[in-house]
C-alpha cells in the first residue's frame, strides 16, 4: 500500500492546525456555512462539468492513490525474455498457448498479433494507439481534480463576498456596531481559507499522484510494445532484456541486471494484469 498521499494531506492539516493553535483558537476557523459554500459549490460545479460516466470512477481513483505499484516492469521483462527464447527455439506459433494463458489483455493482444504474422508497423501502430487512448482517458479523469482545484478558491472568494456583503448590510455606525468589524471580517475570510486548503492540499496532490500512476502504466505498456516488436524481429533474449531495462530508472536497471529485482514472473504479472482504465 502507498499511503504517501494520505500522510501528506494529514501532515499538512496537522501543521496548519498547530500553527492556528499557537496563540490562537481553533474555533475561530470553524464555520459550517463557509464549509457548505466551498464544499457544496465545488461538488455541484464538478457534477455540472463532467458526465456521470467519468464521475462514477472517483472511487477507483481513491483506490489508485493508496494502492501499491500496480504495473511492476521487472516481471514482464523476464516474461518477454522467456517468450523471446521460446520463439527463437520453436518459432512464433509456439507463443500462442503462452499468450492465451496471459491475463493482461494488452500483453496478450500484442503477442497474438505477432503470432498472426501481422506486419510489424501495423502491430506497433495498434498497440501505441491503445496506449494513447488510455492516456487520454486518464487525463480526462484527472481533469476532475484540476477543475476542483480551480473551483475551490473561487467558491472561497464567493463565500468571502457573501460574508462581506452581509457584514456591510448589517453595520450601523451610529450604534457603535463598527466595533465588531474585525470579527465579522475574519468570519468572511474563512471561506477563502477553506478554498485554498482544499485546492493546494487535497485536489492538486490527488491530480499529481494520478498522473504518476498513469506514467507508470504507460512505461509498463511501452516495455510490452518494445518487447513484442523485438520478439517479432527475432532478437536475442539478452539484448531484449537490456533494451527493455534501459527504459527504467538506473536503480531499477541495476536490480534487474543483477537479478535482485522482483524476478518471480507470477507475482509481478499479477500486478500488471489489471485491465487499463
Amino acid at each position: 500500500m502507498d499511503f504517501t498521499t494520505i500522510v501528506g494531506i494529514v501532515g499538512g492539516l496537522f501543521f496548519i492546525i498547530s500553527a492556528i493553535m499557537d496563540g490562537g483558537d481553533i474555533s475561530n476557523f470553524v464555520d459550517m456555512p463557509s464549509v457548505a459554500i466551498v464544499m457544496g459549490g465545488v461538488v455541484c460545479s464538478v457534477i455540472a462539468s463532467f458526465p456521470f460516466s467519468m464521475l462514477k470512477n472517483v472511487g477507483m481513483h481513491m483506490k489508485k492513490l493508496i494502492s501499491a505499484k500496480e504495473y511492476a516492469p521487472e516481471p514482464v521483462i523476464n516474461t518477454i525474455a522467456e517468450f523471446a527464447q521460446l520463439a527463437r527455439r520453436n518459432g512464433l506459433l509456439a507463443l500462442e498457448d503462452k499468450a492465451n494463458a496471459l491475463e493482461d489483455p494488452f500483453f496478450k493482444q500484442g503477442i497474438l498479433l505477432v503470432v498472426d504474422a501481422m506486419e510489424a508497423d501495423k502491430v506497433r501502430e495498434l498497440l501505441e494507439t491503445e496506449v494513447d487512448n488510455m492516456s487520454a482517458r486518464h487525463e480526462e479523469e484527472v481533469a476532475i481534480y484540476d477543475k476542483s482545484s480551480q473551483y475551490a478558491p473561487a467558491f472561497g472568494m464567493i463565500g468571502t463576498l457573501v460574508g462581506l456583503i452581509n457584514m456591510l448590510k448589517s453595520m450601523d455606525l451610529s450604534d457603535g456596531a463598527s466595533n465588531s468589524l474585525g470579527a465579522s471580517m475574519a468570519t468572511a475570510l474563512i471561506t477563502t481559507f477553506y478554498g485554498c486548503i482544499l485546492a493546494n492540499l487535497v485536489f492538486m496532490p490527488i491530480a499529481k499522484k494520478l498522473r504518476i500512476r498513469n506514467e507508470e502504466e504507460v512505461i509498463y505498456k511501452q516495455i510490452i510494445i518494445e518487447g513484442v516488436m523485438s520478439i517479432q524481429a527475432g532478437e536475442n533474449p539478452k539484448i531484449i532484456r537490456e533494451k527493455l531495462t534501459s527504459l527504467l530508472r538506473q536503480k531499477q536497471q541495476k536490480q534487474i541486471l543483477t537479478g535482485k529485482g522482483e524476478t518471480p514472473a507470477g507475482k509481478g504479472m499479477k500486478k500488471g494484469k489489471r485491465k487499463a482504465a
